[in-house]
């Protein structure tokens, strides 16, 4: 999962912090861990709840939420800030788009009336990426032998055989 510049920096900063502060743990895997339990291990999820998570929320004024609920609101604001579902996919880690779109698609209703509304705008014409060929004006009946001929080849190329009779009735 990619992670933005501002939150690597405070991520960063924190553990500076706590290394300064003396609480670097004996353990290396506690380098790796921004909330490590005392023992310089991960945290398991019920005391990090407990002992990190309600209390901020309660320091920074903000009604209880359950921590998975952070990971809706990071979903959320990536569809809002305009990013592709194929991205959002890839960051929320789901298996298919298909996933994506039935958790968070409903965050973008009327999001693709915009593309509807560029078709009132006035139309420049595309140059063609092929010159164009010059007519070489036929006869109608020329054209029919023509398609006949070098078209269908004398016969039809579908191999049913029902197909393939009904043709005679022309």
């Amino acid at each position: 999962m990619d992670i933005s510049r501002e939150l690597r920096r405070v991520l960063l900063e924190l553990r500076s912090e706590q290394q300064d502060a003396g609480q670097e743990n004996q353990s290396k895997a506690a380098d790796d861990l921004v909330f490590p339990s005392d023992a310089g291990t991960a945290m398991e999820m019920n005391n990090f709840t407990q002992r990190v998570f309600k209390p901020l929320l309660t320091k920074a004024g903000l009604r209880s939420i359950r921590f998975h609920d952070l990971r809706h609101t990071f979903g959320s604001l990536l569809i809002q800030a305009g990013a592709s579902l194929a991205y959002v996919r890839d960051q929320m880690g789901h298996n298919s788009i298909q996933i994506t779109v039935d958790i968070y698609g409903h965050l973008m209703p009327g999001a693709n009336i915009s593309f509807v509304d560029r078709l009132d705008g006035p139309m420049i014409p595309q140059e063609s990426a092929t010159p164009a060929q010059h007519e070489v004006p036929r006869e109608p009946a020329e054209i029919k032998e023509v398609v006949w001929n070098e078209w269908l080849g004398r016969r039809d190329s579908n191999p049913d055989t029902q197909i393939q009779s009904l043709q005679s009735y022309r």
